[in-house]
């Protein structure tokens, strides 16, 4: 799943929900049951979330949504092996992008 924001210091909870198509809901039901979630709180108690809660999202969506863990075993994959396989996870994030666009170049010719 390819997520399409824009380069920002902080997104705010609609954004990323909408990016991730789910509910506010569950990223806020997420933010409870992952440690490595820790949105930022303005004064008036809205959550911003930095590039980083954006990644570690995109991993937790991962292990979820697409290879179908369940949320204890998600959590137990964090924390056993997390650097590991979110490096391996960013790279293959990162070559879906590059397909992404090689597949929009070879459309356009």
């Amino acid at each position: 799943m390819h997520i399409d924001l824009p380069e920002k210091r902080y997104y705010g909870i609609g954004e990323v929900a909408k990016a991730f198509s789910v509910n506010t809901s569950l990223i806020r039901f997420w933010e409870k049951e992952f440690d490595v979630l820790k949105p930022k709180k303005n004064a008036k108690g809205n959550r911003k979330f930095t590039p980083e809660d954006i990644k570690n999202l995109q991993f937790i969506y991962h292990l979820v949504k697409e290879r179908g863990f369940t949320l204890e075993g998600a959590k137990t994959h964090l924390k056993e092996e997390k650097k590991k396989s979110l490096t391996n996870f960013e790279i293959i994030r990162k070559l879906e992008g590059i397909k992404t666009q090689l597949t929009k170049i070879k459309n356009q010719l």
